[in-house]
């Protein structure tokens, strides 16, 4: 049997809609000694993550933590925690990771109700305000920035609309949160769930998850804490939370005073979620909006001037991520391949409907800046140049340029 050398992965410019560079600081951080799970440095680490998310998440909620485990297990471990077989949930589908909701959903045993946008378009409050008194659903699921589409679905008046027809309101941020505007409080948001590998400059594998006092009550409610640590008064339920792993209100129990053993917290992750949260902060948080915004902008403009039309509502876009028209006669797989092996850039394509339809190139997190668009742009130019695509030589990155110097 041969043993494989040290891992040395390739260096890339990660340009397309996640996973990204880690910001420098993020993996200096996660490179920190280990401690043990109950040392007072390491329980000292985790409050500090409860309130440097609190701050992230613009948030009072007590219940504001990790999930270990990537998005997805955030996603799902809110899901699984807040839905009880039979319960009701609708959700507005415009993308991909709509579709993963409901279908995370209906595997909890939900009774699953959706809506669905054509995709590059986003829901009107009106729509979603119809489906709500038409189903009453216990939990209103949506997808802030679907980077499948690189639509984003206002949420400012979805609180209110779910305040007023009894359900909760589910968020996945998992795209946006850091480079778009989110306010969990102020927009009635009861539970959001985010990833650092995004607009955060961190790894995949922690999900930032925060829930109102609302949401937090109703899984308390399930609470049955499992064999073997439980205390005499604990609850025990004939249908608990049907994940062990994800089982938010137990959990809540090992992020509290109590210490409530549950796992062992994933280490390394915890100190990179700390630092992603600290890095956001100490910019600012409408700071990293504005510059997300920019460098989206910068990248639009650079891709337009070269002949690329702009897919979708551009109202409604993320601003960290760009959807782009393949042009006719470019195979855009190879294009892709050529940006990996030539430049060492990756930029994404799309799924499903989307798939070798359109190209999705990303400015988020530490990738969000001035050289990383500059560089994708005239990188992309040449690419497009040698498949017979035709454009102004240099108009991309003059197109960039100019939105930077207009924000001067």
């Amino acid at each position: 049997m041969s043993i494989p050398g040290p891992v040395n992965m390739p260096p890339r410019l990660l340009m397309g809609p996640g996973p990204i560079n880690a910001d420098p600081r993020v993996l200096r951080a996660m490179s920190a000694q280990l401690v043990g799970q109950y040392d007072p440095a390491m329980t000292g680490a985790m409050n500090e993550v409860m309130d440097l998310y609190r701050q992230v998440f613009i948030t009072e909620n007590r219940q504001t933590m990790l999930v270990d485990g990537t998005s997805r297990a955030g996603i799902e471990a809110a899901l699984v925690s807040l839905l009880e077989p039979g319960d009701r949930v609708l959700v507005p589908i415009f993308g991909r990771f709509g579709h993963l909701l409901a279908e995370i959903s209906r595997r909890v045993g939900a009774e699953v109700h959706t809506i669905e946008a054509e995709w590059g378009e986003v829901f009107t409050d009106e729509a979603i305000e119809a489906a709500l008194i038409e189903v009453q659903p216990k939990v209103l699921a949506v997808v802030h920035g679907d980077t499948s589409t690189t639509m984003a679905q206002p949420l400012e008046g979805l609180g209110e609309l779910c305040e007023r027809h009894g359900a909760l309101l589910y968020v996945d941020a998992t795209a946006t949160i850091g480079g778009n505007e989110l306010r969990t409080d102020e927009w009635g948001l009861d539970v959001v769930t985010a990833g650092l590998q995004k607009c955060l400059g961190g790894p995949s594998g922690s999900a930032p998850v925060t829930f109102s006092a609302k949401a937090a009550a109703v899984i308390e409610g399930r609470k049955s804490v499992e064999e073997g640590i439980r205390d005499a008064d604990d609850p025990v339920l004939d249908a608990p939370i049907r994940s062990n792993y994800l089982d938010m209100a137990q959990i809540f129990d090992y992020w509290s005073e109590r210490r409530l053993n549950h796992h062992t917290e994933a280490t390394t992750m915890l100190y990179g979620a700390r630092e992603c949260a600290r890095i956001l902060l100490e910019e600012g948080l409408d700071a990293s909006w504005r510059r997300h915004d920019l460098h989206g902008r910068a990248m639009l403009a650079g891709a337009s001037a070269l002949g690329l039309t702009p897919f979708g509502h551009l109202a409604y876009k993320m601003t960290n991520v760009v959807g782009v028209e393949i042009p006719a006669g470019v195979d855009g797989d190879a294009a892709r391949a050529a940006m990996l092996a030539d430049f060492g850039i990756e930029i994404g394509t799309s799924f499903g409907p989307l798939h070798g339809r359109i190209w999705r190139l990303g400015t988020m997190g530490f990738n969000a800046r001035t050289d990383a668009v500059l560089t994708t742009v005239a990188a992309l130019e040449a690419v497009l140049r040698r498949a017979g695509h035709r454009m102004e030589s240099g108009a991309g990155v003059e197109a960039a340029y100019d939105v930077y110097e207009a924000a001067l």
